[in-house]
């Protein structure tokens, strides 16, 4: 391709959120949010080939994939969730509780951990114990209004980036070291 171009335009009928390509099943998914519905798109054909419901979740917005284990990580703003959707079975697995305000989510595949940026102050840190079964570890205290956060795969370090401190304005990034469990 010599020259960026529009080939195609989907149009949703809903609020859309991070979507993902997934290299293993070759597909990229997409949250549509005011429907919670999760929406699957094959790239060779640029169509929807399925809309599936995301089951108690309300707004899901974040996602993060675990390719291998074929599951996917939605963050549910509207009912504070983490929900565990398996990508084969097209259908919500688990649904755990979290802070209050739930943003990006990423998941680290060494340590098989899933972390959300909560506004309201929180980290919230989940342990895939295997594809089917997940718990939460904790609510990780830091600043309110941290919306986003990196994690690097190889040392398993949590980026956030932290634009206030006890309500004053501030830019900064923050660097936390995981705690093996």
């Amino acid at each position: 391709m010599t020259k960026d171009e529009i080939v195609k335009t989907l149009h949703f009928e809903s609020e859309t959120g991070m979507p993902q390509y997934d290299p293993v099943t070759r597909k990229v998914y997409v949250n549509l949010q005011d429907e919670n519905i999760f929406a699957v798109i094959d790239p060779v054909t640029d169509e929807v080939i399925g809309r599936y419901s995301v089951g108690k979740c309300k707004g899901n917005h974040g996602m993060a994939l675990a390719s291998e284990q074929h599951r996917a990580f939605l963050s549910c703003e509207g009912n504070d969730l983490m929900t565990v959707f398996d990508l084969d079975k097209h259908q919500a697995i688990a649904f755990l509780p979290m802070a209050g305000g739930p943003d990006v989510i990423k998941f680290d595949s060494g340590l098989k951990r899933i972390y959300v940026a909560c506004s309201s102050g929180a980290i919230s840190v989940f342990q895939m114990d295997d594809p089917d079964h997940y718990r939460k570890l904790e609510d990780f205290p830091v600043q309110k209004k941290v919306h986003s956060l990196a994690v690097d795969a190889e040392t398993h370090r949590v980026y956030a980036p932290e634009q206030e401190e006890d309500g004053k304005a501030v830019a900064r990034m923050v660097v936390y070291e995981v705690v093996p469990r």
